[in-house]
């Protein structure tokens, strides 16, 4: 029998797709010449937000500003762990601006905001877990910038590197289910660091390549509803053996930039 999930209600902060557009190149998925629905998105993107309030969640929205069409993914901007606001540092020049809007709306809402140093996309590669951070690196975020996490956060820092350039930032190879438990897709991960992983996690729900390439990793769960892209069938049903509660939402326009459920989704613990 399948055990019992307690839902955890959580805060998410959000940015409207008002602006979104694929516009220039940064990672594999993106294709400047492939048009965007910009109507479509912007449903699609309600669809998670209606989601998010049926199940009891909180929503808070930052304003978007014209000229940034991936402010859309608010994970990248900050890491946010007992009220302590990681804030980002791009990797890619057309993004660096983004920081500058998130950390305004953080200090407006009473936050100190750290800035790094060095490389770091926010939620996009620093997962918290419920007791350390998990930290992907290899593509974007560096390890100096784990090293400053850790230092800030005052939370235990394990690095994991990303071998695969679809799966360029940690949050589309790996999500955490509960306190106790992730999903990942191995393959995207050094042998190292999926020998940390299968140390740390040894009963893991594992995807497959075709689950994570259907965005399934770039889920958000409560402790018991999983937010999963309805592409990634084969991973829900898993999840759904689990005990876990799938709640299919389609950000399939969002595909076409890199990103998903969590990247449009940003937690506020």
């Amino acid at each position: 029998m399948s055990p019992s999930r307690v839902q955890r209600a959580r805060r998410f902060l959000v940015c409207e797709p008002r602006h979104f557009a694929v516009q220039y190149a940064i990672n594999p998925w993106m294709h400047p010449d492939k048009p965007v629905d910009v109507d479509l998105a912007r449903e699609q993107w309600q669809a998670l937000i209606s989601a998010y309030r049926t199940h009891g969640h909180s929503v808070e929205s930052v304003e978007p500003v014209r000229g940034l069409p991936d402010m859309v993914f608010a994970a990248n901007a900050a890491f946010v762990v007992g009220g302590r606001v990681f804030g980002s540092l791009f990797h890619a020049p057309e993004r660096r601006p983004e920081s500058l809007h998130y950390d305004t709306w953080f200090k407006a809402a009473g936050y100190d905001v750290y800035r790094p140093e060095s490389v770091s996309e926010g939620e996009g590669d620093l997962v918290w877990t419920g007791r350390y951070v998990l930290a992907g690196t290899g593509f974007r975020t560096t390890r100096e910038a784990h090293r400053e996490a850790q230092e800030f956060l005052g939370h235990p820092v394990i690095g994991l590197t990303l071998v695969d350039p679809y799966f360029y930032h940690l949050d589309t190879a790996l999500f955490v289910l509960d306190d106790d438990n992730i999903c990942y897709y191995p393959e995207a991960f050094s042998a190292g660091s999926r020998e940390v992983l299968r140390r740390l996690y040894p009963d893991a729900v594992l995807a497959t390549r075709e689950d994570a390439m259907a965005f399934g990793l770039n889920s958000v769960s409560d402790g018991r509803n999983v937010f999963i892209a309805p592409q990634a069938e084969a991973l829900a049903e898993r999840l759904a053996d689990h005990g876990f509660a799938p709640v299919p939402v389609d950000l399939s326009e969002f595909h076409k930039a890199g990103g998903g459920i969590k990247c449009c989704t940003q937690e506020i613990r």
